[in-house]
């Protein structure tokens, strides 16, 4: 039984990795930087120098910026130095307005921002340089999208709270956690505790119903929904599940204004690790405390499995968000552990190897690929169908299979990294 001590911890971090966050989270951090090197500057900067990690970079490059109408990180970097509150975290970008979209697209006319690609950094890493007259500032953000660890202004350090951290010095993951404890905490739990969850299904619902109206992107939610009425496809539980998550990331991917609640920093994955969870719970009329126990299951799931792949890296962050979906998901169907660690070797099996090639409205379609597969995934879990440890990066034991996922993720995938980013620069 998890005691109370291991039940706060586990908490605190379901806390602190599910967050509200408008907007993609890479360029949210590039602004982060920028607004808190403004706020130590305390002046609008003459010009605006950013420093950024290969996958911030591809993850910058396409994503549409929240009520601007525009994509990539130069506007991001513009909006944070204009109007940016650090305080706000991942919601930086809320203060938006026109006024203060027409000062930022000056600045990107006048050739204020510059964005560079710096090499040897963790694989998340920000660095924003503002001057204005005699004065110039500087933050570091690494590691984690709000995780500003350096502050410095005309030379001097302001703020010292961190390291940076190379590929090779990637911090551990979190030692308390096991696939057999994130079950147990779902199950056991006091409901009140984590009921917070659903406030993240109520975010994620009202963006998605965004996607619906067509507005957005690819249209891919739509596109399902339209596709179930002309009887070209089932209105069963993995086209529900699809159509409801990817109208979701239609919206967010280019520029909806609304919030998404976040899983590991990630909007496409907490919306991944919600709405299929969601979905399913409406379509067999699941009880409000199974859907809370199967959100917090998904999520923390989800938040175990990414401590090994990593923040960034050529391993879509799908296929986390929808492992952590598929075992929320065989828990509503009365899954117990033997068919969660099915379901999690199920997925390993199935969309390992999606890579990430930036944010961009594409994402929608690795959202609802990610989600068909939760679902089935689980559904053959649930027939006793598990696939075998002798098949490829499948282990006996499930938690050896997590890590063999961060370990593809982490070096075997570090090339093909490498090759998506000079693919995208090329363009």
């Amino acid at each position: 039984m998890l005691d109370k001590e291991e039940r706060q911890k586990i908490l605190e971090l379901i806390n602190r990795e599910v967050v509200p966050a408008l907007g993609c989270t890479e360029p949210v951090a590039v602004a982060l930087a920028t607004a808190k090197s403004r706020e130590v500057l305390k002046g609008l900067p003459e010009s605006i120098e950013v420093f950024v990690s290969g996958n911030i970079y591809k993850n910058g490059m396409g994503v549409g910026i929240p009520g601007t109408g525009m994509v990539g990180l130069p506007i991001a970097a513009a909006l944070g130095a204009v109007c940016g509150r650090s305080k706000d975290g991942l919601e930086v970008l809320k203060q938006v307005n026109d006024e203060h979209l027409e000062t930022a697209k000056k600045m990107l006319e006048e050739k204020k921002v510059v964005i560079r690609v710096k090499e040897g950094t963790d694989q998340l890493y920000v660095e924003s340089i503002l001057i204005k007259g005699p004065h110039k500032t500087r933050t570091i953000i690494s590691h984690r999208h709000t995780n500003i660890i350096y502050v410095e202004k005309d030379g001097e350090t302001i703020f010292h709270g961190g390291k940076t951290f190379t590929e090779a010095e990637m911090p551990a993951a979190h030692p308390f956690l096991s696939v057999a404890k994130v079950v147990e905490f779902a199950d056991t739990t006091p409901l009140e505790e984590i009921r917070f969850i659903l406030e993240g299904a109520r975010l994620n619902e009202a963006v998605s119903d965004q996607g619906m109206t067509g507005d957005f992107g690819l249209k891919t939610g739509l596109t399902i929904q339209k596709n179930i009425k002309r009887k070209f496809i089932a209105d069963d539980l993995v086209s529900y599940a699809m159509s409801l998550s990817a109208a979701a990331s239609d919206a967010r991917m280019d520029g909806s204004i609304l919030p998404v609640m976040s899983n590991s920093g990630s909007g496409n994955q907490g919306i991944t690790t919600i709405l299929p969870v969601v979905a399913v719970a409406r379509k067999i009329g699941a009880g409000e405390e199974k859907l809370i126990r199967a959100l917090i299951l998904s999520n923390l799931m989800a938040i175990y499995i990414k401590e090994f792949v990593g923040q960034l890296t050529a391993l879509c962050g799908i296929l986390t968000a929808s492992t952590g979906a598929s075992c929320g998901i065989c828990y509503l169907l009365g899954g117990t552990l033997k068919e969660i660690s099915g379901t999690i070797n199920n997925m390993a099996a199935s969309i390992t190897g999606m890579i990430c090639d930036g944010a961009k409205q594409g994402c929608a379609l690795k959202v609802s690929a990610g989600v068909s597969s939760a679902v089935y995934c689980a559904l053959l879990a649930m027939e006793g169908s598990f696939v075998a440890h002798t098949d490829g990066i499948i282990s006996k034991d499930v938690d050896q299979t997590v890590r063999n996922i961060g370990e593809l993720a982490t070096k075997g995938m570090l090339e093909t990294d490498r090759h998506i980013l000079k693919t995208m620069i090329k363009k």
